[in-house]
């Protein structure tokens, strides 16, 4: 069985935003600006990119 991945990059700073925005987007295993992650695209996965899409792009793997 072949799950399907998305690559998450981050695109703005997360300098001046919510603490649990920071939080998410180090969950999503994303560090400095531009750093890029293929993940597994799940349900909970998707909440995290949903709770910080103006932070980060989204695209298939």
């Amino acid at each position: 069985m072949s799950d399907k991945h998305i690559k998450v990059t981050l695109v703005r700073s997360v300098i001046g935003t919510h603490k649990s925005h920071r939080a998410t987007v180090r969950g999503l295993g994303l560090g400095k600006l531009n750093s890029s992650r293929v993940l597994v695209d799940t349900p909970e996965v998707r909440g995290m990119i949903n709770k910080v899409s103006y932070l980060v792009s989204v695209s298939d793997a």
